[in-house]
């Protein structure tokens, strides 16, 4: 996968075409390398890159042989060019960065008679090749490539044009004869093959295809009288039975032709509405903030897709921060600040806006390497928008927005900022809880380090670029949300097993710099009642597997996973809605063993080991069992798990759960029992008076 990602990237970076067999873009010093450098080529093309400095680097494609009895490669050399045999190589330039294409340069079509260019067998090419890359007589890097290809089978014969006449499946089965395969030849076994002749067929009339391959398509259903009588039905099959010939099967078509009316609508059907209505009685958490011209009220935000829209409504206290990247030419200005919204009870609030000015413009702007000196257009445009909406109960009071503007050229890419933030109206500072009391899906898991008094959270990666660990930012674990995320450590080949694992331990830690979270979403950082210390797990001692650790290139019991666990429970409901608390938190480490990834030459280049992280919340039940009634308690003999005799379990041979004799059995032995029971009840008093009189 990272090599595709690599892949993607570079040829993001790829320009304009190099002159054949050489590259020569300027680029930072140090000598170039293949990425990658071995490829299993199974199709008439293959691609690479050549990363670094490749000026006044030559490259040539070349056949080559290994050697059977030792299994080693020929000497690397500087001789070919960009053509060998019935091999091209073709070099497309970019911003340090070159796409070297090597192409196969004949037919591959299976040979037919009379036919000389073409593949003699299936597999066609098999071939060993080596690109290699010089600066006059020096070999910098080399390409390996293993070409198995095999012919191409597609059908290049004359085909008909006489069209199938499909006959009426009311009266004849499409497919009379399923296992004829091949047009004009007997195929074996299949004795409704029109083709194959009596003497054919005696050779196989023992051995033919039976059922619906066979040809027999009209089968036997079981409501017929002659299956019933053949199979010995039981005694409660159905009375009656069908007396048919086979071809008025069921298994052909339709046979009731009658109309077809339109389905009527309910008159209770709830009709579509396409127009919003405004709130009257107040904002739910999750509905969307209407303005006053009954509209929804809409910031960019980023989609299920990753891409970012800009008429996706605000939902009422549900925050959100996202990114958006775009150019001069794709820009596309939002809603109007003067747009009023409702406040839930029919009030009008206005937006208090804030202009300012942005001065460095490295967090917002990317310039282009390529981007010419000329004067070009300039505007000023929005990079980033603050709200803050102050709520009270199911309204909202007041909405502030910090708006800031910097001027945006022409070729220059921009990563807009929008953010939304609900502030509760009676808080004192701009900390928003993260629910209240129990804890609301979405929002950041409270926590706080007691041994230095500092308020935190707990944190997953956030890869950006490249995703290596250095340059990754952090994302709060959102609560009730189970998520992965990771990042890339370079390593070498020479790495130290001990430091290594070590460097993987402090990365991880360095999510979970707390020691306790909070129950509750409003729970008090000062009162330790309201705090879950977390339970943490260490690596395991890699002391019993120090031998593997003295390879090179290997090293065992890599912490390279962090698994987060946190036990939540309803602990109870505010006006109907269930309120969820953290009961645990589990922090723990699961081990891999880490292996240095290189071709057919290892040499002393960067690798990478992911390290990931992992958050899961296990819902389970927090009210105890209902506890037993005092019926239960002193009338035991009626209780089934501590009598011998049960009572309630009288019937249970009669039930579909007993599975101690055949269901058949059981019901016959339960209608003999009711028919005596039944008799019984007829000969005894004061049945018996009764007749007599």
């Amino acid at each position: 996968m990272i090599t595709a990602v690599l892949g993607a990237l570079l040829l993001l970076l790829l320009g304009s075409e190099c002159p054949t067999g050489w590259a020569q873009t300027p680029a930072p010093p140090g000598n170039p390398v293949f990425q990658p450098s071995f490829i299993h080529m199974s199709g008439p093309t293959v691609s690479s890159f050549l990363v670094g400095n490749s000026a006044d680097v030559v490259l040539a494609v070349n056949v080559i042989h290994v050697n059977t009895e030792t299994g080693m490669l020929p000497l690397l050399h500087c001789s070919g060019s960009n053509r060998y045999g019935e091999w091209s190589l073709n070099v497309s330039c970019g911003m340090n960065v070159s796409k070297v294409t090597v192409t196969l340069m004949r037919n591959l079509q299976l040979c037919l008679s009379n036919t000389t260019d073409c593949c003699m067998e299936p597999l066609c090419v098999v071939e060993t090749l080596q690109v290699s890359a010089c600066r006059g007589s020096t070999v910098l890097a080399n390409l390996l490539i293993q070409a198995e290809i095999y012919a191409n089978s597609s059908f290049t014969g004359n085909v008909s044009e006489n069209a199938t006449v499909i006959p009426n499946q009311v009266f004849q089965p499409l497919g009379s004869c399923p296992c004829n395969l091949t047009a004009g030849i007997c195929d074996i076994r299949c004795c409704c093959d029109l083709e194959c002749t009596p003497d054919l067929k005696q050779l196989f009339s023992g051995s033919c295809f039976a059922g619906v391959f066979g040809g027999n398509v009209n089968l036997p259903f079981d409501q017929l009288c002659s299956v019933q009588t053949t199979n010995s039905a039981p005694d409660w099959f159905p009375f009656l039975c069908v007396q048919s010939s086979l071809n008025n099967t069921p298994f052909l078509g339709y046979f009731y032709h009658g109309s077809v009316s339109s389905s009527l609508v309910p008159s209770f059907k709830i009709p579509l509405q396409t127009v919003p209505e405004k709130p009257v009685s107040g904002y739910k958490q999750g509905d969307p903030i209407m303005t006053t011209e009954n509209e929804y009220f809409t910031i960019r935000q980023r989609s299920m897709a990753g891409q970012c829209v800009g008429n996706a409504p605000v939902a009422f206290l549900q925050n959100f921060d996202v990114k958006c990247v775009t150019s001069l030419s794709a820009y596309k200005e939002g809603l109007s600040h003067n747009v009023m919204i409702t406040s839930g009870t029919g009030d009008a609030v206005q937006q208090n806006v804030i202009y300012g000015n942005v001065t460095d413009v490295r967090n917002f702007i990317t310039k282009p390497e390529d981007i010419q000196s000329t004067e070009v257009l300039c505007i000023n445009v929005t990079f980033a928008e603050y709200y803050m909406f102050i709520w009270k109960g199911k309204t909202i009071e007041e909405i502030n927005v910090t708006v800031l503007i910097g001027e945006l050229c022409d070729g220059e890419i921009l990563t807009q900022r929008f953010s939304v933030n609900f502030v509760s109206f009676n808080s004192t500072n701009t900390t928003e809880l993260s629910g209240n009391p129990g804890y609301q899906v979405g929002k950041p898991v409270r926590a706080v380090n007691i041994s230095s008094d500092t308020v935190t959270t707990l944190k997953l990666w956030q890869p950006v670029g490249n995703g290596l660990c250095t340059s990754a930012t952090f994302t709060p674990v959102l609560f009730g949300l189970n998520s992965l995320s990771g990042c890339i450590l370079e390593v070498n080949i020479n790495e130290d097993c001990s430091q290594l694992r070590e460097d993987v331990t402090d990365r991880l830690n360095s999510l979970i710099q707390a020691t306790h979270v909070g129950k509750r979403g409003n729970s008090s950082y000062s009162d330790l009642n309201d705090l879950v210390e977390i339970i943490r797990l260490d690596p395991p001692n890699p002391s019993a597997n120090a031998s593997v650790g003295n390879l090179n290139g290997i090293c065992s019991d890599i912490p390279a996973n962090l698994n987060i666990h946190i036990i939540t429970a309803d602990v109870g409901a505010v006006e109907g809605i269930a309120q969820e608390e953290i009961l645990g938190v589990q922090i723990s480490f699961s081990t891999v063993i880490w292996q240095f990834q290189c071709g057919i030459i290892c040499e002393n280049k960067s690798s990478s080991v992911p390290i990931t992280a992992s958050v899961q919340f296990i819902k389970v039940p927090a009210q105890p069992p209902i506890p037993m009634t005092r019926f239960q308690i002193n009338y035991t003999e009626y209780d089934c798990n501590r009598n011998e005799v049960c009572w309630p379990q009288l019937f249970y041979p009669l039930t579909w759960y007993y599975t101690g004799e055949p269901y058949t059995q059981c019901l016959a032995k339960g209608l003999i029992l009711a028919f005596f029971f039944l008799l019984a009840a007829v000969l005894s008093n004061p049945w018996s008076r009764i007749l007599k009189v």
